[in-house]
């Protein structure tokens, strides 16, 4: 057999298929790091409903909370559209939510209310919210003229974050999952949103930070002792100065 033959044998061997870790059927992350023992010991079933508008980058994170959110929940109390505008011809029923009377967007902007001060007018609301990054929600919301429209309200809160293992851009950002609970708690009037939802992101940082994972601080601290290693852009410069 020449050598030419040889290498033809060898490259005919197939390869050892990849070692797959275990998957959770529920969270659908490996079971080493599943979080799903500390959700709520019954979903919760708030009369409010909450819509994620999601940002499609958000899908390919690997620490993000919006599941935690969704299987927290009943079901269908937790719907969520992906995209980058909102409505599309995929988001089915989603106009139709949109333009209810009782949606409300949380959003930051000049008109937005405390979302204490709503008038309680109706049993329930559809709560919307953007989930993404600043600069992805606020491009998703120039770019989503229907949500220009809706009634927008806003969290008030002195609870700091305890996503610990991600960046925030202000000492006062929430993640997705902990800006739903808060805002539930009060709209629902009840602080078990706010108790139990978290569990399960309480549960991943504990993971993440006992297996060689860091706490970080937000950018807004890191800029102003000083410790921030990037040169920062006028958009989060701005947002920083709103702030003070």
């Amino acid at each position: 057999m020449d050598e030419l033959e040889v290498w033809e044998d060898l490259s005919n061997i197939p390869a050892d298929p990849p070692v797959m870790r275990e998957l959770c059927e529920n969270c659908m992350r490996p079971s080493v790091v599943c979080w799903c023992s500390a959700l709520p010991p019954k979903r919760l079933n708030p009369k409010s409903n909450v819509i994620l508008l999601q940002h499609p980058a958000e899908e390919k994170r690997c620490l993000r909370t919006a599941p935690m959110l969704q299987l927290g929940l009943a079901e269908n109390k937790c719907l969520i559209f992906k995209g980058k505008k909102f409505p599309q011809p995929k988001h089915e029923n989603l106009e139709d939510i949109l333009l209810h009377p009782n949606t409300v967007l949380l959003y930051p902007s000049k008109a937005a209310i405390d979302i204490k001060d709503l008038e309680y007018e109706v049993a329930s609301y559809n709560l919307v919210l953007i989930d993404g990054t600043w600069p992805q929600a606020k491009a998703m919301y120039a770019s989503s003229p229907i949500l220009h429209v809706l009634k927008q309200v806003k969290l008030t809160t002195t609870n700091a974050s305890n996503y610990i293992i991600r960046t925030q851009p202000t000492e006062g950002c929430l993640s997705t999952l902990e800006t739903a609970a808060e805002a539930l708690s009060q709209l629902e009037k009840n602080s078990i949103y706010r108790e139990q939802l978290v569990e399960p992101l309480h549960m991943l940082c504990k993971f993440q930070l006992d297996n060689g994972a860091v706490t970080h601080q937000s950018k807004e601290f890191l800029i102003k002792t000083k410790t921030y290693p990037k040169l920062i852009g006028k958009r989060l410069s701005k947002l920083l100065k709103s702030t003070n």
